[in-house]
């Protein structure tokens, strides 16, 4: 390893940052130089109003970090994997995760109410189609509306009266420390979650064979089968922010299990599918599971 430093760009949120602190101290076990983290205000943490459909996707809390990266002003990207785009950018490589944190979906009410027992329209705030979809199927009497910001913001927003209940990760509320404020917590059997939810990817340029082979040793081997399973699905379907879809995998010893659920963009229509393999199996079983949702949905699912 020729360098004798490395700088790590991430997002300057709260939650960001614990991310990043992770990924610098795994790689400070295999590294014996210098790690310094670079924050890097992206256009998604600009703007905290609109939904990021409307306004350009996921690629918005990724793309001014990428930037930095392939203009080598940073060496190694830190990102939520969830937020990143199915496609990967060019000259860049994400084969790097760090072990999956919880991957589910959790409920905050300001009265400490489950989903069951919300009154007829009380307003649930959550800022993805795919869990307003999912929600609809459990409780459709309830107001579903927008809700940005970082964790903090949201759960102001609740404790201001602006919702009844918002619906956030498990993997955020968990890193901030914030357990005790769950109201309920949904199973990925109840709510399959985004693709990559709770997995913290490492990114680099795909010429920088030194950072490559550095993060090869960091790497965690289920989570990498899992990552690389649940975005074939999303790469299948060409799936952004606008896509109405949960992905989940799992490891049992030699066993892999990946399940996808995609709703019609206008979410009156829902495929779903599972299917169960050998793990040596696991990227064969991921493109049958996406090339079959995506036949079964005809297109229904996109703009």
């Amino acid at each position: 390893m020729k360098k004798n430093k490395i700088l790590i760009g991430t997002r300057a949120s709260k939650l960001a940052m614990i991310y990043a602190n992770r990924a610098q101290n795994e790689i400070s076990k295999v590294f014996s130089g210098e790690i310094e983290l670079i924050k890097i205000t992206t256009d998604g943490d600009k703007n905290q109003k609109d939904r990021l459909s409307d306004i350009g996707g996921k690629s918005l809390f990724c793309k001014k970090i990428e930037e930095k990266l392939i203009n080598k002003n940073i060496d190694i990207a830190v990102h939520a994997l969830k937020d990143m785009p199915s496609e990967e950018t060019s000259g860049l490589i994400t084969n790097c995760f760090l072990k999956r944190n919880a991957p589910e979906e959790i409920l905050i009410t300001r009265e400490n109410k489950n989903f069951s027992e919300l009154s007829s329209n009380a307003i649930i705030g959550t800022s993805s189609f795919r869990r307003e979809f999912q929600l609809k199927r459990i409780r459709s009497d309830l107001s579903y509306k927008t809700i940005r910001g970082n964790v903090d913001t949201r759960i102001s927003k609740l404790n201001n009266k602006n919702y009844d209940g918002i619906i956030l990760s498990k993997a955020g509320i968990k890193s901030l420390n914030l357990e005790y404020l769950i109201s309920q917590e949904f199973s990925t059997q109840e709510i399959i979650p985004s693709a990559g939810q709770g997995i913290v990817s490492i990114q680099c340029r795909d010429d920088d064979i030194d950072i490559i082979n550095l993060l090869s040793k960091v790497n965690d081997k289920i989570s990498s089968i899992c990552a690389h399973g649940e975005r074939k699905v999303l790469n299948i379907l060409e799936g952004d922010c606008h896509t109405p879809v949960g992905v989940f995998s799992k490891v049992n010893k030699d066993d892999f299990e990946i399940a996808c659920e995609l709703f019609s963009i206008d979410g009156k229509k829902r495929y779903f599918k599972k299917i169960k393999d050998k793990l040596s199996n696991s990227l064969n079983v991921s493109m049958e599971l996406g090339n079959y949702i995506r036949t079964e949905a005809k297109g229904s699912y996109k703009k």
